[in-house]
């Protein structure tokens, strides 16, 4: 009688998922809080326009270190590094963001059919976090590299580059986008990192900030191009009476 050994190989099945993954979540998330933190004093910063060009001209001179000048008057390169650092950190959040985007046209059909078939908001912030993310990949970098180049900052000069320069055009398409796209975000960073429960409650904020960031976006921005249109050509910076 013949018997049969049977040997048992151990079978090893690796995780699922891999740990550059989990880095890439925190590192999305951690770069989207700072980059949504930023736009939001960013948005109070420039609308202190809204106050006069007075309090404008005083924001920035501070802003670039106005402080550790004999005269008084900021150093733009302070803008442009800063401009660069942030341009760093956009390019690194798109980099880990684009993992997910749907890269060819079946994945975007079963989006649709999946957005179609369901009634779930967050995966519908979602969807529109992805299109306006999708629009700040080509809107952001723009935006820098204009302060990265020309980084001088105030009530004149900065007038001149939105009505002269006709950048009006490119800011009235990047203040929806990044307003929406950045209050969307951190909703999801605070319900996927388990720091509110309360849903439904954050929401009603997000909705509240976004109308409140685009009414202050947009009376700054109508506050530029009027100070713009009286200026004349070439533009003289502005010089505070006292």
């Amino acid at each position: 009688m013949t018997s049969v050994t049977r040997i048992h190989n151990r079978v090893r099945i690796k995780g699922i998922g891999h740990p550059w993954s989990a880095r890439a979540d925190r590192l999305q998330s951690a770069t989207g809080i700072m980059l949504g933190g930023f736009l939001l004093l960013h948005m109070h910063f420039e609308s202190s326009i809204l106050l006069g060009k007075e309090a404008f001209y005083r924001v920035v001179q501070m802003l670039e270190g106005g402080m550790f000048s004999s005269t008084g008057h900021g150093f733009p390169i302070v803008t442009k590094l800063f401009s660069v650092f942030m341009l760093l950190v956009v390019i690194t959040h798109a980099a880990v963001a684009l993992r997910r985007f749907p890269a060819q046209l079946g994945q975007w059909r079963a989006l649709r059919s999946h957005l179609g078939g369901i009634n779930h908001r967050d995966t519908h912030a979602w969807f529109w976090q992805l299109i306006t993310g999708f629009i700040l990949f080509f809107l952001v970098p723009v935006h820098l590299f204009t302060m990265i180049l020309n980084p001088e900052i105030g009530p004149h000069l900065s007038a001149e580059r939105v009505y002269h320069d006709n950048a009006w055009l490119l800011y009235a398409l990047l203040l929806p986008a990044v307003v929406i796209h950045a209050l969307i975000g951190l909703y999801r960073v605070a319900v996927k990192w388990g720091i509110t429960q309360h849903r439904s409650g954050l929401r009603k904020i997000a909705k509240v900030l976004i109308v409140y960031l685009l009414c202050l976006g947009i009376a700054s921005l109508v506050s530029y191009v009027i100070i713009g249109s009286d200026l004349g050509v070439p533009v003289t910076p502005y010089i505070p009476n006292h």
